[in-house]
């Protein structure tokens, strides 16, 4: 198994558990729904931890994703991982959050200008151009939700547009998704990229369809103020399982073959649809 995968999976899980640890005074205090949207700053850490070891161990793969405008692509390539990894620490400290969700927000904009938006263009007819474009947005919009929830002026009126349009942003996302589901049910579940299900799943079409439904629900119910924690919740808790049941045991097949990278990047890349989920149900009443 590569390095690369090693380290992602270790990062991940180290994240994990301490900010499981770090989170048990929060989690004790929420009740309901609150309960699980209280964890999405735990699973956003674990996803980001995971993708900075890859930038840090897999930077020269990596590096040629950088603009070409831009100068010392290896030096942005190791900066994208110490921010991921700058975010995550602070997420699951919970420390300093408004800063570190609101520069998250922005890196993840940056990502969508500079690398995604200049492709429009040539890839304009491709769904899964739109897919990565979106997805990336969706992980902004949620860290921009954490951000407006958390700021010493949360209830001023810049804060809640803040919170308003993140949300909307990852309900579109979800509505988009979910149509993506019911086009085209062989493709893998969650984030709809180009991996189809694998053969040994049972009844991919109707786990394609149950998925679908969930995020065309979560994301209608977002839109509506008494739904949006139950609508998080409950999209986050389907991605968590999707993440656990299904993308899990994936990677365990193919963790000793060319396809291990692959694998461990469709865990971590489900997991922060998830948290970001998760995240829309922040500062909801």
């Amino acid at each position: 198994m590569p390095l690369q995968v090693w380290g992602m999976i270790g990062a991940g899980i180290a994240v994990f558990v301490a900010g499981l640890v770090l989170a048990r005074v929060r989690f004790r205090g929420a009740s309901g729904a609150g309960r699980v949207i209280v964890l999405g700053p735990v699973f956003e850490a674990t996803a980001l931890a995971g993708f900075a070891a890859e930038h840090f161990l897999a930077a020269r793969d990596l590096m040629p994703i950088v603009p070409r405008w831009m100068p010392a692509p290896l030096f942005w390539t190791y900066f994208v991982g110490a921010a991921l990894l700058a975010a995550a620490s602070s997420f699951i400290a919970w420390r300093h959050v408004s800063w570190s969700a609101t520069l998250l927000a922005l890196l993840f904009l940056i990502i969508v200008a500079t690398i995604d938006l200049p492709n429009v263009p040539p890839h304009a007819h491709e769904r899964l151009f739109w897919t990565l474009t979106v997805r990336e947005l969706a992980f902004c919009s949620g860290a921009l939700v954490l951000a407006g929830s958390v700021w010493p002026s949360s209830t001023s009126p810049v804060s809640a547009a803040l919170m308003r349009l993140g949300r909307v942003v990852v309900a579109a996302t979800m509505v988009f998704y979910a149509i993506q589901h019911f086009l085209f049910p062989r493709f893998v579940p969650g984030v709809p990229l180009e991996k189809l299900t694998p053969v040994w799943v049972p009844a991919p079409t109707l786990l394609a369809y149950f998925v679908g439904i969930t995020l065309l629900l979560a994301g209608v119910g977002l839109l509506i103020r008494r739904t949006i924690r139950i609508a998080a919740a409950g999209a986050g808790l389907v991605l968590l399982l999707l993440t656990a049941c299904f993308y899990v045991p994936i990677l365990a097949m193919e963790i000793h073959s060319p396809l291990a990278v692959e694998g461990i990047n469709y865990v971590f890349d489900t997991l922060l649809f998830a948290a970001t989920a998760l995240l829309a149900g922040f500062g909801a009443d």
